[in-house]
């Protein structure tokens, strides 16, 4: 799989709050919280599903890999997306060990596999 993705009943809102302060604890910043359901509907759209787009970033990480390979500020900063599904919300992301393995690099892979541990952790203590 390429995500990692995991659910809880608690409502956006209280979800998203709480991975925030989760990241937070683990030196993670949400860079931008981006509700895609209120820009579209902004723009006249019509989508009424609950859905957040976090970015978030660690900048010690982020110089890391980017003085290793700037080819990694395409996969930056990390993705982190909330939505509403069955009465459920879901928190997901893509891995960070799957876009890495893009550039055949030893290196980075390692570091790919501690950062997305890391967010997994994040999550996980979000939905506990």
């Amino acid at each position: 799989m390429f995500h990692y993705t995991v659910e809880t009943a608690m409502t956006m809102d209280e979800a998203a709050l709480k991975l925030e302060e989760n990241l937070k604890e683990d030196q993670f910043g949400v860079l931008w919280q981006f509700d895609v359901k209120e820009k579209l509907q902004e723009k006249g759209l019509d989508f009424n599903d609950d859905f957040l787009i976090f970015e978030v970033c660690n900048p010690k990480e982020a110089k890391e890999v980017l003085a290793e390979n700037k080819l990694m500020g395409y996969f930056l900063p990390c993705k982190i997306v909330l939505y509403t599904e069955k009465d459920k919300t879901k928190i997901g992301m893509p891995k960070p060990t799957e876009f890495v393995k893009l550039l055949n690099d030893k290196n980075l892979e390692q570091k790919a596999i501690e950062i997305e541990n890391r967010l997994v952790t994040c999550m996980d203590k979000t939905v506990s």
